[in-house]
């Protein structure tokens, strides 16, 4: 379990690394991004991991968010990994933006070709940190999540599915109900087979990995903080649904704010302006 360091910038007293390494869960080389403040000279510090969406890689945030500033105040490590597996022998559909390299939905794909690589779930939760808690100045278990888009859905659902593994969790316009939007009927049937798709029915492959089913099911976090643009493209074209994940909030009992901004787009710019919010969010829970 070693990595390496390709790169490494100075920024707000602090450090933002770019590593590689060779993933057992995914059977390719790796790159991911981590913002390591200016506390970690001192120990170990808490991190807040960030699922970004379709097309992008670690680069996206770390250059765009403008988050390292603010988790240089609090004493948080930022880390950024790929939306998916990478390599010339991975599974692609090079003709299309929202399946295959870039498209990973932070599941465990079961259908060929898919499996062999496509298994970002378990690299999200398992390999990933087990990996930077073993080599970087982390505490052991004191995580939070957050992601946009496709990676805010991934954010939800790791989250939801492993409550005692985050001490938070928000998102920025999240791809809330999968099963009944386009996007994630795509990537799902491709990933995980025919099996789903019924919003009714919880116990289908596709409702694990879906925030709003597993929240009807019975999942539950102490709270969840969301921002979405009204003015995002991808709202108005029924993406990203997140009235359905509230009605499934309220009717479970689930503690969520939801907030609807008015203006604002699907794009970096919109995650800028609040970025410093949902990281004092989670630097509260990170704390406890």
């Amino acid at each position: 379990m070693t990595i390496q360091r390709t790169e490494s910038i100075k920024e707000f007293g602090g450090f933002l690394n770019r590593y590689t390494h060779e993933s057992a869960v995914l059977d390719c080389e790796m790159t991911f991004s981590v913002y390591l403040p200016p506390q970690a000279e001192q120990g170990n510090v808490p991190a807040l991991y960030w699922l970004s969406g379709l097309t992008c890689t670690d680069d996206n945030a770390r250059t765009k968010a403008g988050a390292q500033r603010y988790a240089a105040e609090h004493g948080i490590a930022l880390i950024f990994p790929d939306t998916s597996p990478r390599g010339d022998d991975v599974a692609d559909e090079p003709d299309r933006y929202d399946l295959g390299k870039g498209a990973g939905f932070y599941v465990n794909a079961t259908q060929e070709p898919w499996s062999k690589h496509y298994q970002m779930y378990d690299y999200i939760t398992k390999e990933l940190p087990a990996l930077l808690e073993a080599n970087l100045p982390l505490i052991p278990d004191v995580k939070s999540i957050s992601g946009h888009s496709m990676g805010g859905h991934g954010a939800l659902i790791c989250a939801l599915k492993n409550p005692d593994s985050y001490q938070s969790v928000s998102a920025f316009s999240p791809i809330c109900n999968p099963i009944n939007c386009g996007w994630g009927k795509g990537c799902f049937s491709a990933y995980l087979g025919s099996d789903g798709g019924d919003e009714s029915d919880n116990g289908s492959t596709w409702a694990a990995y879906d925030a709003t089913a597993l929240v009807e099911a019975g999942a539950k976090v102490p709270d969840i903080l969301i921002e979405q643009g009204l003015a995002d493209e991808f709202y108005d074209e029924k993406q990203l649904l997140p009235e359905n994940f509230q009605a499934a909030c309220d009717k479970a009992g689930q503690s969520v704010t939801i907030n609807m901004q008015e203006g604002y787009d699907h794009s970096y710019h919109f995650i800028s302006t609040f970025i410093g919010e949902h990281i004092a969010y989670h630097a509260k829970a990170l704390k406890l």
